[in-house]
């Protein structure tokens, strides 16, 4: 049976809570001193805003934590399975609790930022990290599927600065964009390769039958659900980058025709 200590509760509430103090209070505060544009934008775009800006200190802060832990925890990195999950379980209390936050604004303001594949992202996730919160299990495979935040504030940059009317082709367009891509690839493609190659190795021992079916059928599922979405999504963004770089192509066109012509 699932325990849950007071502490990662206690974590993930408070998690819960400072993110609903983002969105709804510190994120606007600060853009409006940050950015005065965001004072001329309507209240679906505000909206979205505060969720991408909320989106983007969760990803900073767990995408650290993330590493550290992949660099440092002996235990949970000798023992892929059953390795003291202690560190790691403050981690996901810390993603849980901005999950559920999300997905309460989600739902509440579905009209602005309502979108079906982020709740099944959410839904996946966090139906996976049950079994490290509550059986202490699989910790390292769940903290390693946090490497993916890492893509997240390049994502949300691009929107920033499309609501803000840089142009596609500006410097810093471009530069986020390709930088977005790159990140993109490696922390979500690249590492594909390395992650499933994990659950391999343990796929039939003794540790990984300890574990259940539920728990078994929970992380490869959700695994490869997950793996889906961001294949989806790397093949949007690929195309996204391409029609930048061709809009390069077409300005420095543009750019020696006018140097002819003079």
């Amino acid at each position: 049976m699932a325990t849950f200590n007071t502490l990662i509760i206690g974590i993930a509430v408070a998690s819960f809570t400072i993110f609903q103090l983002l969105f709804h209070v510190l994120s606007s505060w600060a853009s409006t001193r940050i950015t005065p544009a965001f004072n001329s934008l309507d209240q679906k775009r505000k909206i979205e805003w505060n969720s991408r800006t909320v989106s983007t200190f969760h990803a900073l802060v767990v995408g650290t934590f993330c590493v550290y832990i992949l660099l440092y925890d002996e235990a949970v990195n000798a023992d892929h399975v059953w390795g003291d999950p202690s560190i790691v379980k403050l981690n996901i209390a810390i993603t849980t609790g901005y999950l559920i936050s999300d997905l309460f604004l989600i739902t509440y303001y579905w009209k602005a930022i309502g979108d079906q594949f982020f709740v099944i992202h959410h839904l996946a996730a966090l139906y996976a990290y049950y079994f490290v919160l509550g059986e202490g299990m699989l910790a390292y495979f769940g903290n390693f599927r946090l490497l993916a935040e890492f893509s997240t504030p390049f994502v949300n940059q691009r929107w920033f600065f499309e609501v803000l009317g840089y142009p596609k082709s500006s410097k810093a367009n471009i530069i986020n964009g390709v930088l977005m891509t790159v990140v993109f690839f490696m922390v979500r493609i690249v590492v594909m390769p390395v992650y499933y190659a994990d659950v391999i190795s343990v796929f039939g021992t003794e540790a990984f039958h300890r574990v259940g079916v539920a728990a078994q059928s929970a992380w490869i599922i959700s695994s490869i659900v997950l793996d889906v979405m961001n294949l989806m999504w790397m093949v949007k963004i690929t195309k996204g980058c391409y029609k930048v770089v061709c809009l390069i192509g077409q300005e420095e066109v543009k750019m020696r025709k006018n140097g002819k012509s003079d």
